[in-house]
């Protein structure tokens, strides 16, 4: 249970990363306080803070091998989905001795989330079913798919996919290095398409099996790796035929596994690597009072 920080303690954390994609992982029992909008920018500060694309606070278990996951993005607002964070978060747990087996459910914002543990740093997750429309689309009567997107003084297409949290992927008209993503990534993000905002994912087909993008996250930015994002840009390019399962997503960070079925239910698998854990200082824990 939360409460009100009275004074000076003692808050542990970790710092994990995924393909360069870091989060703070603190256990809802150690933390002294609400975590506010002001207090996650400032936990998330790269300058003034410990520095990350974001927060994953974990707990109260729930049964056995089974925790909640509440996500924060370092501009303070909630993800519902982070699919670099919840291998953090299982190898974490197990690291720990908190799990019995290899296999853990997280009740995230999006609902169940069932990571595995295989060998080394690898952890493969049950993403669930994609959507193509739902709540998260607006502007269109079912699914948005290789569909068309105005932002920033052109056409883009695009398709809708929803792994938890929504994406717009769009096949890319520029060579990804030039893509001017800090320019339009904001303005798609944004877009009325997207009631709940929307990750922004630019992609290049390889072959039929592989697949390069860069990701303009929904309140954190450009990141060196997405895995929902990776996600969500696998299951477009198998829905519009550009490839077929399983596909080799390629990001700035590295490479994730994407398994798509028929019925659209995905399986991603990647790496998740601790960085170091620590005690905040009494210092730094007054200026979050």
């Amino acid at each position: 249970m939360t409460v009100k920080w009275q004074g000076p303690g003692k808050m542990q954390f970790s710092k994990w990363q995924g393909l360069g994609n870091n989060y703070i992982l603190l256990h809802r029992d150690q933390v002294p306080f609400a975590l506010t909008p002001e207090r996650v920018r400032l936990l998330c500060d790269r300058n003034l803070g410990i520095g990350s694309d974001g927060i994953l606070v974990v707990g109260p278990r729930t049964g056995e091998d089974r925790f909640r996951l509440q996500i924060f993005n370092p501009d303070g607002s909630e993800a519902e989905m982070c699919g670099n964070g919840v291998r953090m978060v299982a190898r974490k747990l197990k690291m720990e001795g908190s799990l019995h087996g290899d296999v853990v459910t997280l009740e995230t914002a999006a609902g169940e989330i069932k990571p595995t543990l295989l060998d080394g740093d690898l952890v493969r997750v049950d993403m669930g079913a994609a959507r193509f429309g739902g709540e998260k689309l607006a502007g269109f009567d079912d699914e948005a798919v290789n569909a068309s997107l105005h932002a920033a003084g052109r056409n883009f297409t695009f398709t809708f996919v929803d792994v938890g949290n929504p994406h717009a992927v769009i096949q890319s008209p520029w060579p990804l290095e030039l893509v001017p993503l800090h320019e339009v990534g904001p303005m798609i993000e944004e877009h009325k398409h997207f009631p709940r905002k929307a990750n922004v994912e630019f992609v290049r087909v390889v072959d039929e099996h592989t697949a390069k993008v860069r990701v303009w996250e929904r309140g954190v930015g450009e990141t060196r790796a997405c895995g929902t994002g990776a996600t969500a840009t696998a299951v477009a390019l198998v829905k519009t035929g550009q490839c077929t399962s399983p596909v080799t997503v390629e990001l700035p960070g590295g490479t994730l596994e994407v398994e798509v079925g028929d019925d659209w239910r995905v399986f991603m698998t990647g790496p998740a690597e601790e960085i170091y854990h620590g005690d905040l200082s009494q210092e730094f824990l007054r200026h979050l009072e």
